[in-house]
């Protein structure tokens, strides 16, 4: 009886760690943001696996891969675009609440500009 419980608490555990694993931006989310002046809005799919977050983001031109770290409820990413054939790299930096929305700063390191972002985690 006793090794049942333990591998059943074992088992459970190991459980927690995977989803635990999986991460609270795991999922799609909508991405609404304004930059100088320009609203926009993207379609994201963010996975999250321990500290390290990868996607993608669905942009007007196209739909760029990401890359970012998750700390607790902060979240940084960053993607690499192209905006009339310039190059652009856009930063996010941004906070998680209780209600699964991300606020925070987004940064186009090219033209020095940053704006707002606000991200909902589609249901």
């Amino acid at each position: 009886m006793r090794i049942l419980v333990l591998s059943f608490l074992l088992a459970s555990a190991t459980a927690l760690a995977i989803a635990a694993d999986k991460g609270t931006f795991s999922g799609k989310w909508k991405v609404s943001q304004s930059i100088a002046g320009h609203d926009n809005t993207q379609a994201c799919t963010f996975t999250q696996d321990g500290n390290d977050l990868s996607g993608s983001c669905a942009t007007d031109e196209a739909t760029v891969k990401i890359s970012g770290k998750v700390d607790d409820k902060k979240i940084t990413w960053v993607f690499k675009s192209e905006y009339n054939g310039a190059p652009l790299t856009i930063k996010y930096t941004g906070t998680i609440d209780a209600q699964n929305k991300i606020t925070g700063t987004v940064f186009v390191e090219e033209y020095s500009v940053e704006g707002e972002f606000t991200a909902t985690q589609d249901q």
